[in-house]
């Protein structure tokens, strides 16, 4: 397809942002990122090398808030739910001022809400009573574990570091379906942390009730006698777009965390002696077609292996893992891969790199853990002390072996892999760090450093940059390059008026392999401009302006692309979102320079409880970047669209439909072949799944997908094959907890060819030609002490 694809081919907003740019998601499970999100172009996470006289300056003009403090209670017998049902039991002490951060900030709760906390020895308790006006109106589906976005639901975030910078996420539906993640200051939350913990839900007619059980073995803190904490409860109701939260937490200062309660009264806990052990088997039995004898084989595989889990001193975890689970299985969702210039990105899926993935991030991307495809072992090691965040990850690759044994007839071995990533916390949100990655293979080299540092001034500006160098080598090839990348950037954050600047500097020698880079010899800087009015009454929520502008240039100073982008977007009631986008710019490609346009119209609606639509529209001018041999880029029309539609007929049932277009047609006459007119096609490109989802039980669950994917090109103008592939996917998952599942899963792939023999195939109209089908078992068990 042209595009570069990852070895084992979405930044969730979490409860911070979750209903204020409402998407649709198709893949049923967390949390999507808007458009107007997407379209950002300074990134929010990272940091920028720091003078001691700045960290001092910020200690002088931190913006500290006097927050409200709240002494848990401890209990001798864990609070049930079926005892809030009615009212609540004498003496428990309820937390009711529950404030709006959307749409009203620092309007009382639409709702009201009472709030109960209390731990013993081993949990943290909390049960949420949510008083309804319209209790019909509530959300709550039955879903798998993350899947119910889109309902009502409730939460508590603990700060057990009482740092202002992470933070637990536990969420709830009023079913008592379960959502954890990480927050982190800078970055957007992390919802592929999974830990173990308990929940019940129950609706009755005034609303619903939820509680909640949170060992304290499924959390990192400091040891110490007594504890403090940081604590924020929220509530959301998504009809009306409303997230409330006690404290009050406001947009109307950059900063999460930092706004949070105190939580006192914590004494004599800990996690204690916390070990887990999760031992897994996999089966699996293939049947494929051998390109290179176009005739079919067959495979049968057995895997199993240990993922080993160790919390020393109460606030570092180790993993260990020997033959780890590195299988995915859930796909990747469907994106457009042809005639893109750059690598497209597909996120990591696979349980030994989610837990605490924040640890290892930066403003440039170091390390994409997807650049590892088959370890045999690994380790890893992350957690905070004494204001010092670190993360370390020590693995080998045997794909590395396997792919040099199958192009040069190599001997097999394995890559070594090595990353370290440190952070010092100082002031309030502001930080500096360090990042290390290593690899090694057969003789050949990569290393690569970086710096990087985080400054808050004031309520609302943040400063962050990093500096980054990289060296790799191999002897064999005597190809050896080295260079370096700079980032820097500056935002405001507020409620009405947001604003980012961002410069990128990166050699054309640097090279960072275990990262994702996807462009070098850049001098790249950005601007965003945001404003939005937010009417206190009304279905109106927000609507305003919006402008990017970006400017590049090579290390040569040739000017390489520039990019004018207004737009303006209105958010109504009931999760609805309409924008329009326009685009002026100018690209440079193999020398020759074009000038580009697109107006992008955008429709997003959760009105219904049962319908949940997305859909957008760009028609465009866009480069041909794959001509035809002989023929040189050029641009044309290009036209794209997407449409999602979610049904929920029935509680357990979620259906999804998913449809992406791309086209391109001849703009302007083609040098090399004069005779082709205006509007001659160059491609298309078709992409639609159907993906059914049924939840039996709270712990079993169905889904199947089908997906086609067509490309139809014009050989005469565009590199790239004709093809039809339909592939056909069912999953019946049985899931405990994060640890302990069964799945058993059946893949079939077809596609649009004939064989000859001899390796050579001709293309055919359908595909009716089975080019791959398996079946799977993979099975894990939790063992906690």
């Amino acid at each position: 397809m042209h595009s570069v694809k990852p070895e084992l081919a979405p930044a969730p907003l979490g409860i911070r942002q979750l209903y204020v740019e409402p998407g649709v998601d198709s893949s049923g499970g967390k949390p999507a990122c808007s458009r107007r999100r997407h379209y950002a172009l300074m990134p929010r996470q990272g940091a920028t090398r720091i003078l001691l006289v700045a960290a001092m300056f910020v200690e002088l003009i931190g913006t500290a808030q006097a927050q409200p403090s709240s002494h848990i209670r401890r209990v001798s017998e864990p609070p049930r739910l079926e005892d809030y049902v009615n009212g609540a039991p004498p003496g428990a002490a309820a937390i009711t001022e529950f404030v709006q951060r959307e749409p009203g900030d620092g309007v009382p709760a639409s709702q009201r809400t009472a709030a109960y906390l209390s731990y013993d020895d081993d949990h943290l308790y909390a049960v949420f009573v949510c008083h309804d006006r319209q209790p019909d109106q509530v959300r709550a589906r039955r879903t798998r574990r993350e899947g119910f976005m889109g309902d009502d639901a409730v939460g508590i975030i603990l700060d057990t570091f009482y740092d202002k910078r992470r933070a637990y996420i536990f969420l709830v539906n009023p079913l008592g379906i379960q959502l954890d993640g990480i927050a982190a200051e800078g970055q957007d939350d992390d919802y592929s942390f999974d830990t173990l913990w308990r929940s019940e839900g129950t609706l009755t007619p005034s609303g619903y009730v939820v509680w909640m059980a949170v060992p304290f073995k499924s959390l990192r803190f400091p040891s110490g006698a007594e504890q403090t904490w940081g604590v924020a409860l929220g509530r959301i109701i998504p009809r009306a777009n409303e997230t409330s939260f006690w404290p009050p937490i406001t947009r109307r200062v950059a900063g999460f965390i930092q706004q949070f309660a105190t939580l006192e009264g914590l004494e004599r806990i800990s996690p204690g002696r916390n070990i887990q052990l999760i031992p897994y088997g996999a089966f699996a039995g293939a049947r494929f077609l051998e390109p290179a004898r176009t005739a079919y084989d067959s495979d049968v595989d057995g895997r199993v292996g240990l993922d080993a889990k160790f919390v020393a001193k109460d606030a570092f975890t180790v993993d260990m893992a020997l033959n780890p689970d590195f299988s995915q299985v859930e796909s990747d969702e469907p994106q457009v891969t042809i005639n893109q210039r750059f690598e497209v990105f597909f996120p990591e899926r696979r349980p030994f790199f989610i837990e605490n993935a924040t640890y290892f991030e930066a403003p440039i991307q170091l390390f994409f853990s997807r650049r590892i495809a088959d370890p045999q072992f690994g380790g890893r090691i992350t957690g905070k002390a004494g204001g010092w965040a670190l993360g370390a990850i020590a693995v080998d690759d045997r794909a590395a072996g396997r792919r040099a044994a199958g192009e040069s007839s190599a001997s097999d071995g394995r890559a070594g892999i090595a990353v370290l990533r440190a952070q010092r916390e100082f002031g309030e949100q502001s930080s500096v760090g360090l990042f290390l990655t290593s690899r090694d293979f057969a003789g050949s080299s990569s290393r690569v450093g970086s710096m990087d540092g985080r400054v808050k001034f004031g309520a609302n500006w943040i400063v962050i940059g990093q500096a980054a160098f990289g060296r790799t080598s191999d002897p064999d090839a005597e190809d050896r390059s080295s260079g370096s990348a700079l980032f820097a950037s500056v935002s405001h954050d507020g409620r009405h008026f947001e604003y980012s600047a961002s410069y990128e500097d990166i050699d054309p020698g640097f090279r960072a392999p275990l990262g994702f880079v996807r462009r070098v010899d850049i001098r790249q800087i950005n601007q965003r401009f945001e404003y939005n009015w937010r009417p206190a009454n009304g279905r109106v929520v927000s609507f305003g302006p919006n402008l990017i502008a970006r400017t590049n240039w090579d290390h040569d100073g040739h000017l390489q692309d520039w990019l004018v982008s207004p737009d303006f977007s209105l958010e109504l009631k009931g999760q609805t979102f309409v924008g329009i986008d326009h685009r002026q710019e100018m690209e440079r490609f193999e020398g020759i320079e074009f000038r580009k346009h697109s107006t992008e119209i955008e429709l997003r609606s959760e009105w219904l409880q049962w319908l949940s639509v997305n859909a957008n529209y760009t028609w465009a001018s866009e480069i041909n970047f794959f001509p035809a041999e002989g023929i040189t880029p050029f641009r044309g029309n290009a036209r794209t669209a997407q449409a999602s539609v979610t049904l929920r007929p029935l509680p357990p049932l979620r259906i999804d439909q998913t449809y992406l277009f791309s086209g391109l047609a001849v703009r302007d006459r083609v040098k090399e072949r004069p005779e082709i007119g205006d509007g001659t096609e160059v491609f298309r490109n078709h992409i639609l799944r159907s993906r059914v989802n049924y939840q039996f039980t709270r712990e079993l669950s169905m889904r199947a997908i089908v997906d086609y994917a067509a490309v139809f090109p014009n050989a005469t103008l565009v590199d790239l094959e004709r093809r039809k592939d339909v592939t056909a996917d069912v999953l019946f998952t049985y899931l405990l907890n994060p640890g302990t599942a069964l799945y058993v899963g059946y893949t079939d792939r077809y596609e649009s060819f004939d064989p000859l023999g001899a390796g050579t195939t001709v293309p055919v109209s359908a595909p009716f030609r089975s080019a791959g089908r398996q079946v799977f078992v993979k099975a894990s068990y939790l063992f906690r002490f």
